[in-house]
């Protein structure tokens, strides 16, 4: 397996890259424990109230967003590819062992990359089933959402 990250599909991918000062094991740690995702994975003032993680291929990822009148919003998934510290791979085409999902939307390929001491190039690539979901999750705000989560990651990375 190689760590290069997939072909870009402009019509149906969203990319996010950043330059962290924070370690890429503290980043990928943020990734894949309950209790930091749990910190940054919301954009305030929204938040995360449940995380569960069974972190293999084929295991499910159960992530919970809150608003902020405490409306809850699932994020089931699975995970495909897990490289500790390198690289994160995760669909909401399946919910945990391969059970399909009702209606997928996208698959998420995350690289931790050093880039230098102390510092992790993060780059999330959100691949969409079509060209009308990558629109639909720009209109719903996936740079500047992302972009707030990544600067929440980073804050939570470089403090532990």
């Amino acid at each position: 397996m190689t760590n290069a990250l997939p072909t870009q599909d402009t019509d149906r991918d969203l990319v996010l890259t950043r330059v962290l000062n924070a370690p890429r094991d503290k980043v990928y740690q943020c990734w894949t424990q309950p209790d930091l995702l749990k910190q940054w994975f919301a954009p305030k003032p929204w938040t995360t109230p449940k995380v569960e993680i069974d972190l293999r291929p084929g295991g499910a990822s159960r992530f919970t967003m809150a608003d902020e009148a405490g409306t809850e919003y699932p994020n089931p998934g699975q995970y495909l590819e897990v490289i500790p510290n390198e690289r994160l791979v995760f669909t909401d085409a399946f919910i945990g062992d391969w059970a399909p999902s009702e209606k997928p939307f996208f698959t998420a390929v995350l690289t931790f990359e050093d880039a230098g001491p102390g510092k992790t190039k993060y780059t999330a690539v959100a691949r969409h089933w079509s060209a009308e979901d990558a629109e639909s999750h720009k209109k719903m705000g996936f740079h500047e959402g992302w972009g707030l989560c990544a600067a929440q990651l980073e804050t939570l990375a470089a403090s532990i």
